[in-house]
């Protein structure tokens, strides 16, 4: 960002300002606060009144030692604690009660808001697994543990676009800018969100494309997907079809129950882990002739593995193609987009008996 993310201003605030005063105004015990980069800058910026403020010193080596010191540092008799995220500003004091009320009646391990089925943040953790996330290293989040409490899982569905929004780039920045007052702000992402992206349905004898995503890969792919005459849909929770020219659909949800059949549909993952395990299980659900994930081997053993305790027929997994597209040593966003359209191209020139050989986890 060029600066210290936490300090953007956002009406005459910190940005980490506008994140405390909403989890403040829920229902949690305490707010514990972590600091690395840049710490004593920050304190001197906001009101950390109400607020325990820990310091960080390991900060550079990833955001597991945040959550190994924020979570040492919650009170011993707290049964759960939310991971919040300090550059999501918009998620809603409600939002947080309800995952904890959720927790209350659930004892889920851990509790995920979702909206229009896509997952979101702050999650949920019970105490029970507080010593798995504190053993994480790396830059690495709460996500990794997630393959291995699939049945102690919870997601639930909030009215609530804010937990999608995050600010990353300057650019994610400057449109909040652009959108005016908090109010106004809200109404214009909310609106973004909730148009209706579910009619789906190509040309007669045209292929049909679906690109989970929104980076370089997925840009590339939507204009490799025109150049090849495929009817491209985009699945995002946010963006439009301005923001991808090209693809003549953007679907705002992951349920795709209502699309029309197709045996000529081919889905490409590419959502960074995001909805990676909903994204396939739709994928699947709705029979598609190519399924594909765009992850290193590791992360395709734990999505293969989280889809595989929701006794979805193993012969369906085993056409889940990991990683995705043919072995040409790409390397760039475009490079990787032709392999993928490659072996696309490829399995709809084979005869129909021959496809959906096992998936290339490797």
């Amino acid at each position: 960002m060029g600066t210290a993310k936490s300090l953007l201003r956002l009406d005459g605030r910190p940005l980490l300002q506008h994140v405390l005063d909403n989890v403040g105004m829920s229902s949690v015990a305490e707010i514990v606060l972590v600091l690395g980069f840049v710490a004593q800058a920050i304190e001197q910026e906001i009101d950390a009144r109400n607020v325990r403020v820990v310091m960080n010193e390991n900060y550079r080596h990833g955001i597991g030692t945040s959550l190994r010191a924020g979570l040492a540092s919650v009170d011993a008799h707290a049964e759960a604690a939310l991971i919040v995220l300090a550059d999501q500003p918009f998620v809603r004091s409600r939002t947080l009660d309800r995952l904890i009320s959720e927790h209350r009646a659930s004892k889920a391990h851990i509790v995920i808001p979702t909206y229009r089925g896509f997952r979101g943040n702050p999650i949920l953790l019970d105490r029970s697994v507080f010593s798995e996330v504190m053993a994480l290293t790396g830059d690495v989040g709460c996500r990794a543990i997630f393959g291995d409490h699939t049945e102690g899982i919870v997601k639930v569905e909030v009215d609530d676009v804010g937990i999608l929004l995050d600010i990353d780039r300057p650019s994610d920045f400057e449109e909040v800018l652009k959108a005016g007052s908090r109010s106004a702000r809200e109404n214009k992402l909310l609106e973004t969100a909730d148009l209706e992206g579910r009619q789906i349905a190509g040309d007669r004898g045209q292929p049909e494309l679906i690109v989970v995503g929104r980076d370089a890969l997925v840009v590339a792919l939507v204009k490799l997907g025109e150049v090849l005459r495929f009817s491209v849909t985009v699945v995002d929770p946010l963006l439009t079809t301005a923001d991808f020219p090209g693809a003549a659909h953007v679907l705002h949800a992951l349920d795709w129950s209502s699309l029309p059949e197709n045996s000529d549909r081919h889905v490409v993952v590419a959502s960074r882990g995001a909805w990676d395990e909903e994204a396939i299980e739709q994928a699947l659900r709705i029979k598609s002739a190519y399924v594909a994930l765009v992850a290193n081997r590791k992360r395709g053993e734990q999505v293969m593995r989280s889809l595989a305790m929701k006794k979805i027929d193993p012969q369906y997994l085993a056409r889940v193609r990991i990683p995705a597209g043919l072995e040409i040593g790409a390397d760039t966003p475009e490079e990787i987009a032709l392999s993928i359209m490659a072996e696309i191209v490829s399995e709809r020139r084979k005869p129909t008996e021959s496809r959906g050989s096992a998936s290339k986890t490797e």
